[in-house]
């Protein structure tokens, strides 16, 4: 959640100091810093353990004695990353229409895109805390249909600040749905599989990655950038229900 506030700070604020250009040079150059730092700084003693022939023969899924729980968190993991991504393709495009001073675009497209990433960073132990008080299952809904209510008003705002203000509350709704998603597959899945699930929960999140900036282009280009708002707003809400009817039924079992 760091990288997702400074990276959207420093892309909307770079551009006009340095060019766009040698913004994408510089980011380049920061990416194969992180590469060398993790090739020669990081060291591990790798000591795989020996499967025996049950494990071997036995599926990932095979070992999960209820998936359905676990194909929730996998889809609230997608969901989250969608949301949080849809409105970048058409975010500059948004905020032009916001202001009168077209030279602080970039900036302020980058303060709205760093902005959920701030309250997530601001909510997330807090929110984490709180759902080992009432409940995994109590966070992850009511994050996700407050996050659903919250992009109502992002498809009508008239000024910049009100976006920001409503993608930084947005972000608050949002913090606690790693912990809460990593601590709902930890409990459903035995130790030998969970590295893979969490595996999986990770492919999960970059494919609401992928297709929250490619539906919201889509849709944006077809049928406004109202529609990306409010047809955000039905998967999220699609997914506090779909949550609702699964961990009920799994907290009754």
């Amino acid at each position: 959640m760091a990288g997702n506030l400074a990276g959207p700070l420093l892309g909307g604020a770079l551009p006009p100091l340095i060019g766009i250009r040698a913004t994408f040079w510089l980011a380049g150059g920061v990416i194969f810093l992180t590469f060398l730092a993790t090739t020669f700084l990081i060291r591990e003693e790798r000591k795989p353990p020996k499967p025996t022939k049950e494990q071997r023969a036995e599926s990932i899924w095979a070992a999960i004695p209820d998936r359905k729980p676990v194909l929730a968190m996998l889809v609230t993991g997608m969901l989250l990353l969608f949301a949080n991504m849809s409105i970048e393709p058409i975010i500059t495009v948004y905020v032009i229409q916001l202001m009168d001073d077209q030279t602080k675009v970039t900036l302020i497209s980058g303060v709205v895109m760093a902005a959920a990433a701030l309250g997530s960073i601001l909510s997330s132990s807090r929110l984490g805390r709180l759902a080992d008080r009432i409940g995994h299952r109590y966070v992850i809904i009511g994050a996700l249909a407050i996050s659903a209510l919250l992009l109502i008003p992002q498809a009508f705002v008239t000024q910049a600040w009100q976006l920001i203000g409503l993608r930084f509350l947005m972000g608050l709704a949002l913090g606690g749905l790693l912990p809460c998603i990593t601590s709902v597959i930890r409990h459903n899945v035995p130790d030998r599989v969970a590295g893979g699930i969490l595996g999986y929960s990770v492919s999960a999140q970059y494919v609401g990655q992928v297709a929250g900036p490619v539906a919201g282009g889509f849709v944006g280009g077809h049928f406004g950038m109202r529609a990306v708002f409010l047809g955000t707003c039905l998967m999220m809400a699609f997914g506090a229900f779909y949550n609702w009817i699964v961990l009920r039924r799994a907290s009754q079992n």
